[in-house]
């Protein structure tokens, strides 16, 4: 685990200082510089983006991880890459064409109400391309184990520009529409350093040839491209979804609770950028005791730094209202949902990396898409019904049926699970703490109320996992820094 926790430890770094940029960005800059439907305009061209980028990149990302260990001469290591040049520009251009050719049936898709969209439909199309080609590049430097400068264009560059945008409107610099083209631009922009630093780190010779057993490589990136893209619908469809039937004004608000719970996945986000190529290459080789030894530790790192976070984020999240305008508060529930989604998806350590690595990830796609139109038919029952909190609940439902079965396949297939003792003294922990600290609020300012009570938190949580070792990796870090 040396290598993971010493790239995890950067990337959370990097990953955390991103979010830092994006909750001023979300909660104030957003907030108090644009209008509420603006502010929903751009989480909905964001959200949309999310949505088709996976279907651009055609799953070559993850093929990139997965075969990339198994060719041993450049040759072959260059004919795979030269496929995942070439193929998602294929798909775009597909797909930009069928839009092109349906541009009034889409500008007819959007309600009277949310006429606002219709004219940066087409920034859709550049955001996800972009974005397709930056995961691209990404996964091509994970392969090399160089995950830092990608992580950083990932989680901190795009939301400083936007930082230095919505000071440029709020200064009159530049207009609304000015403020949306220059964010589209951002994401443009980083694909092409990504793109740059990745060709710097290993040069492919351009020939338009595929691998000898490109039909494999076919098949698997043919299928991991849906297996990805329910995961990406799972995540996004309901923000979507609610600017259909609600005022795009909702899309905002839905926006700020989903990215406060968001911040609890960094750990997880962080650390699978190396535990990623380490598992598929365990897998390649056989290797089951450090794939086992891997799963465990991913897991309890996981949910000793995300609980914490959790425990964090729902002990001061009346206080962290009391700061934001008045028409962006939500319900607690809302935010208490969504926060368990992430806390679960950091329970399960490397297990999307196992699955999706392995020849089981068939079984993961038949079921993803079964859960996605599940999760499509609950939001349209519920969003209708329950506005915002029926969106929550329907991702909730969603979401833990489809980490459960993950769960279940990974133990059934390899007899790995990531549960020990300590997962459940660490979720007894966070239980004790989150309701302790609910209702204890100091009369001072919010910010010096979140201060306080995130230093005890943080102390009591830090003691507890030192003291009862429910980490050996954590227990090592805290005890270098108490020396």
């Amino acid at each position: 685990m040396g290598i993971v926790i010493k790239q995890s430890f950067k990337n959370l770094v990097t990953t955390y200082f991103g979010f830092g940029i994006g909750a001023i960005n979300t909660l104030f800059l957003f907030t108090y510089f644009l209008e509420q439907q603006y502010y929903g305009l751009v989480s909905f061209l964001l959200s949309a983006a999310n949505l088709i980028w996976p279907f651009m990149a055609f799953g070559v990302n993850s093929t990139l991880v997965k075969f990339y260990t198994s060719y041993k001469t450049r040759g072959e290591r260059d004919k795979l890459l030269n496929m995942i040049l070439f193929l998602p520009l294929i798909v775009s251009g597909i797909l930009g064409l069928i839009g092109f050719l349906s541009y009034d049936l889409l500008l007819k898709y959007f309600s009277d109400e949310n006429q606002l969209v219709q004219p940066y439909i087409w920034l859709i199309f550049v955001i996800a391309t972009a974005t397709a080609y930056f995961e691209v590049f990404f996964s091509w430097t994970k392969v090399f184990y160089k995950s830092v400068l990608g992580n950083f264009m990932k989680e901190v560059f795009h939301r400083f520009c936007v930082s230095v945008l919505l000071v440029a409107v709020y200064l009159d610099l530049i207009s609304i529409p000015q403020f949306i083209y220059g964010v589209a631009s951002v994401f443009v922009f980083r694909t092409l350093v990504m793109g740059a630093y990745a060709f710097m780190l290993y040069t492919p010779r351009i020939r338009f040839r595929f691998p000898e057993n490109y039909k494999v490589v076919l098949k698997y990136t043919s299928l991991i491209l849906i297996a990805a893209s329910v995961a990406m619908v799972l995540l996004d469809l309901d923000k979507v979804m609610i600017e259909y039937y609600l005022p795009i004004e909702n899309v905002a608000v839905y926006g700020i609770a989903v990215y406060i719970a968001t911040v609890i996945s960094v750990p997880s986000k962080a650390m699978q950028q190396i535990t990623n190529p380490m598992t598929a290459g365990y897998l390649n080789n056989g290797d089951r005791e450090s794939l086992k030894d891997l799963y465990t530790k991913s897991s309890l790192n996981l949910l000793v730094v995300s609980g914490v976070i959790f425990t964090l984020i729902i002990t001061n999240l009346e206080q962290l209202y009391e700061m934001i305008p008045d028409e962006y508060e939500i319900s607690v529930l809302v935010v208490l949902l969504i926060s368990l989604i992430k806390l679960y998806d950091n329970l399960l350590g490397n297990n999307n990396s196992i699955l999706f690595n392995s020849d089981y990830y068939r079984i993961v796609l038949a079921i993803g898409v079964l859960l996605a139109i599940t999760a499509f038919l609950l939001n349209l029952v519920f969003i209708p019904w329950l506005g915002i909190i029926g969106a929550s609940i329907a991702t909730f439902i969603a979401f833990c049926s489809y980490n459960t079965f993950k769960v279940f396949l990974v133990y059934r297939k390899f007899r790995l699970h990531p549960f020990t003792s300590k997962t459940w003294q660490i979720l007894l922990s966070i239980a004790v703490f989150c309701i302790g600290f609910y209702f204890w609020d100091f009369p001072f300012h919010p910010i010096l109320n979140i201060a306080l009570k995130s230093a005890m938190i943080c102390a009591g949580f830090i003691f507890l996992a030192y003291k009862f070792r429910f980490s050996e990796e954590v227990s090592v870090i805290v005890g270098r820094f108490l020396k």
